[in-house]
């Protein structure tokens, strides 16, 4: 019975999710529309982001806010039993805040404080479901705070560089197949709060009056938590075995390396290009102290076995009037999951991103851009260590809006 209850918490990991499907790329919204893509291509505040050396090359004080509401359903088609569960999880709100400012006298510097999302969700399963011992409820949050420094060389040339800091927390419940003589079953909850720094460098290049080059580095991050709570609820004659109690952890999240490139047609057509490269390879093992250890709740160590992948975000822009810009995107993701390690907190799967987007300058100062996006992510695994098998379907609708301002 204590080997049966140390596989209960060995497979019972918070953050497992945090950056697999929960790696949020909504920070901007004239970049949301064109598939994601502008590490190249240089047009507003969200240049904090994409690519710190370019913001040296937006000639304006601005400030920009958006947000993305983001709507995701998802399905588990059991394999054993065919049986289907479901999700019914809230509606998640990536957002960005980005501040630009132009020193006076001095043009080609520029400071600014970007404050965004890159990493959280919140992942609901109905009760009852049948993958309910490996998870009912993930919420995951985490806001990166960028001070950022840009400056342009000469006509051609801009660099830049951003320190980060990241706040985070998490909320992991899931049952335990112990019941108590009501009937009813155990659950596990982990609660915590985590933090950590990084750094976000750029390189930018206008080879041409039409041809722009970035290339980005967004270092790992890696999120620890110190001082997280561990609550059990189980029967009262196996409750000395699963004691409340503190717990420490980290997970890295991955750095990230872009090549972006822009292309200016003419007046009115933009194209852009990112290839992002992805250090998953970093998350390959996940372990927790418990402050409380028994014989059953022991320190553990999970195997994550997370690969380096490539993502690819193309998108085009066209100026249909003064006013008025249409966007359209498309993007190609390769899943950092290896076969037996699928999981139900937000199963991920290779990934085609559909997007769309409009821009509208209301006068000299003030502009709205609005974007979409839809995904559809489809897989079929059997987890190694919970046994889970079958298929996960997930559609993500999220449409967003942002509101910047030119002084």
């Amino acid at each position: 019975m204590n080997r049966f209850y140390k596989l209960l918490i060995f497979i019972y990991l918070p953050f497992q999710q945090f950056g697999q499907g929960f790696q949020v790329n909504l920070q901007g919204q004239i970049q949301q529309g064109m598939g994601g893509a502008g590490t190249a291509l240089m047009q507003d505040a969200s240049s904090l982001f994409f690519n710190p050396g370019g913001a040296s090359f937006v000639h304006q004080t601005s400030v920009n806010l958006g947000v993305t509401p983001t709507f995701a359903r998802g399905a588990f088609l059991n394999a054993n039993t065919n049986e289907i569960s479901r999700t019914n999880s809230p509606v998640s709100t990536p957002f960005a805040a980005y501040g630009l400012f132009e020193i006076k006298d001095s043009s080609k510097l520029k400071l600014g404080l970007a404050i965004y999302t890159p990493f959280g969700s919140t992942v609901q399963w109905e009760d009852n479901w049948t993958g309910r011992f490996a998870l009912t409820r993930l919420e995951l949050r985490a806001i990166f705070f960028q001070p950022t420094v840009s400056y342009q060389i000469n006509r051609k040339l801009g660099i830049g560089a951003g320190f980060v800091y990241a706040n985070g927390k998490v909320n992991l419940q899931k049952d335990i197949p112990l019941i108590d003589p009501n009937g009813n079953y155990g659950h596990a909850e982990l609660n915590g709060k985590a933090s950590g720094y990084g750094f976000n460098v750029g390189v930018y290049f206008k080879a041409t009056e039409k041809f722009s080059i970035g290339l980005t580095y967004r270092s790992k991050v890696n999120m620890k938590v110190s001082d997280g709570q561990a609550t059990f609820k189980v029967p009262s004659s196996v409750a000395n075995n699963f004691p409340d109690g503190k717990f420490a952890s980290s997970l890295p999240l991955p750095n990230v390396t872009t090549l972006g490139l822009a292309y200016q047609i003419n007046e009115k057509f933009n194209l852009a290009l990112d290839v992002n490269y992805v250090g998953w390879k970093a998350y390959d093992t996940l372990s927790f102290d418990y402050e409380n250890n028994t014989t059953s709740l022991i320190d553990t160590k999970s195997a994550r076995m997370y690969k380096n992948t490539f993502a690819f975000r193309g998108g085009a822009q066209y100026k249909i009037t003064k006013q008025f810009t249409a966007r359209i995107g498309l993007a190609y993701g390769i899943t950092p999951v290896q076969n037996g390690y699928v999981t139900p907190e937000t199963p991920d799967a290779n990934r085609i991103n559909y997007t769309a987007g409009i821009g509208y300058d209301l006068g000299k100062h003030l502009k709205i851009n609005a974007s979409f996006l839809f995904t559809h992510l489809e897989r079929m695994d059997t987890n190694l260590e919970t046994n889970l098998s079958g298929t996960f379907k997930t559609n993500v609708c999220a449409p967003g809006i942002s509101i910047g301002y030119k002084f």
